[in-house]
């Protein structure tokens, strides 16, 4: 597990390197809100089609040779977005590297679970790993790009030749350890329910579209506001989006030991609830303040972050893999079908008003978990 939670992190280091690297096509190619967020776009769109069609090819066939593969195409394409030079050429090697990141984790998520042989934590550190790429994506970015600009990005594609090294030395790792227990093996893919719970699901969907949506608007605007809100320059932008990453290092955590002992939904709907007076925060308190509440605001979207993977697996037990490409792929990432928008209304307006309306998306994402129940079979190994 920790050496797939380490790949995990070199991958979604790219997951967040796209939104770490607006500010600085901004500043030096002079796009607009728009033409930014578009950027974003790209990286999601094909991302968001693809990662549900690899999940139910995964349903079908094994194919652990996509982790190391995956990883270095979204190394690859981020690495060449910034020595693109023309707009559609950026975009290109963007999607690119969405394609990568899609091809990652539905198969990811299924070895994951096997490597964790249902318990709730492991998940969790597993979904950690992932957290902690994103958090450094802002301050690799910086230090890359911030001393040799856009043309020194090919030098972002070194944690991806890790994360494919890790991966590989992982999958040797847990062919070993099921050899040695195949009866254990045997009994590590979770909980087995008769009958997937399509109703539940799609609820279950529906609240995460609405995490997402928070989740990639304050990831795509959130340095540009907070430089706005604060008066503070680059360092000041790249600390929140920082903050907002590596505050769900805590989160995601803790999202597993609280589920451990009170139950996963009822974790969920709390983080949901909170995560409506943070986000309320970030948009309405002016000053050095702000930084508090993009602390809970990280807190509040990462702890439901693991449980949401394995609930989707539960509702679903026949299809994992769809499960997974859809609770990781297309309800994580529509959220950057919503940045254009966000964009346009704030290049039209303000960004403050452009960010305004996340405040509401948890709540909605709140009452479509209300009714839900937990999958049926109790899972005996989930702490």
């Amino acid at each position: 597990m920790t050496l797939l939670a380490l790949g995990h992190a070199c991958v979604d280091v790219y997951q967040g390197a796209v939104a770490a690297l607006v500010p600085f096509f901004v500043a030096e190619r002079a796009y607009s809100y728009a033409a930014a967020s578009g950027i974003v776009l790209a990286a999601s769109l094909l991302s968001s089609v693809v990662q549900p069609l690899f999940g139910a090819l995964t349903d079908k066939w094994a194919m652990p040779w996509l982790l190391p593969v995956s990883t270095l195409v979204g190394g690859a394409g981020v690495a060449l977005a910034g020595v693109g030079g023309s707009y559609p050429v950026t975009l290109l090697f963007v999607a690119v590297s969405g394609i990568g990141v899609a091809a990652y984790h539905p198969e990811a998520a299924r070895v994951a679970r096997q490597a964790s042989r249902g318990s709730h934590t492991a998940m969790s550190w597993f979904s950690l790993g992932g957290n902690l790429g994103f958090a450094t994506a802002p301050l690799l970015v910086s230090a890359v790009v911030a001393t040799g600009g856009l043309g020194a990005s090919p030098l972002l594609v070194v944690p991806a030749l890790a994360g494919a090294v890790l991966c590989a030395a992982a999958l040797r790792g847990l062919r070993a350890r099921d050899a040695a227990d195949p009866e254990a093996a045997a009994r590590g893919g979770g909980p087995v329910i008769a009958e997937d719970d399509w109703p539940s699901f799609l609820k279950l969907s529906g609240a995460i579209v609405c995490r997402s949506i928070v989740f990639t608007g304050l990831g795509t605007f959130i340095a540009l506001y907070v430089r706005e809100r604060t008066g503070g320059g680059e360092v000041a932008g790249t600390a929140a989006l920082f903050v907002l990453y590596v505050g769900g290092a805590v989160g995601t955590v803790a999202g597993g030991r609280l589920a451990a002992r009170y139950g996963r939904l009822p974790v969920v709907r709390w983080s949901y609830a909170l995560a409506v007076l943070a986000v309320a925060g970030v948009v309405l308190v002016p000053g050095p303040l702000l930084y508090v509440f993009v602390v809970l605001t990280s807190a509040a979207l990462y702890v439901p972050f693991s449980l949401h993977i394995t609930l989707g697996q539960d509702y679903l037990p026949r299809r994992m893999g769809t499960a997974s490409g859809v609770t990781l792929g297309l309800t994580v990432s529509i959220g950057g079908l919503a940045s254009p928008v966000i964009g346009a209304v704030a290049d039209a307006a303000s960004l403050r008003t452009a960010l305004a309306p996340l405040i509401v998306l948890p709540a909605l994402g709140w009452l479509l978990l209300r009714s839900l129940r937990e999958p049926g079979a109790v899972d005996g190994n989930s702490a």
